[in-house]
């Protein structure tokens, strides 16, 4: 693992746990920030580990942000702990089991809940995806490095608009520009 992923990760991971230590009204934007902060590493590096960690910072931020009171906050600090020695000790496979049980506990938060945090993770791995995008990997790259399929992908990125044209250019000077190379 590159080692400013692996500085970063556990930097992350540390906040994390930080934030839910300490329950606070900004705890979701926290770690929504925490999630985009991680994917951009995700787009430099193309890693596994973090594209995981953006996907559950940003899964839990949503479980917390619609029912705070069935987290087990303990429990997700435990795992997350887990996590983070994991990737202090380079160990890939034991990072891996403890991001899957993360995932599993907000899937077992409420047998009502878990078609819907399946969605919300869902949801969550196709917004990464498009961040990927928005630092400009192609949606196939980014569809493979998420783990979800180009066409959720496309239906999502036809929905949003992204940040292409951060320079501010209108329209009408777009147009004669391309219009200016064709003539």
């Amino acid at each position: 693992m590159n080692e400013l992923v692996r500085k970063d990760a556990l930097q992350t991971l540390g906040s994390v746990m930080g934030i839910l230590r300490v329950k606070e009204e900004k705890d979701i934007q926290e770690l929504k920030e925490l999630s985009n902060h991680t994917i951009h590493n995700a787009s430099v590096f193309q890693d596994d580990c973090s594209v995981s960690v953006a996907v559950v910072v940003y899964a839990l931020s949503k479980i917390i942000e619609r029912n705070p009171e069935k987290l087990n906050y303990a429990k997700f600090i435990k795992i997350l702990e887990k996590a983070r020695n994991s990737v202090a000790n380079n160990d890939g496979r034991s990072f891996s089991l403890s991001i899957n049980l993360l995932f599993s506990e907000i899937s077992n938060i409420d047998s009502k809940l878990k078609f819907y945090v399946q969605e919300v993770i869902n949801e969550a791995q196709v917004k990464k995806g498009c961040k990927l995008c928005e630092h400009g990997l192609s949606t196939a790259k980014a569809s493979q490095l998420i783990g979800v399929s180009q066409w959720e992908m496309m239906r999502y990125l036809g929905n949003t608009k992204l940040n292409e044209h951060a320079s501010g250019i209108d329209v009408k000077s777009r147009v004669k520009f391309a219009r200016g190379l064709f003539s």
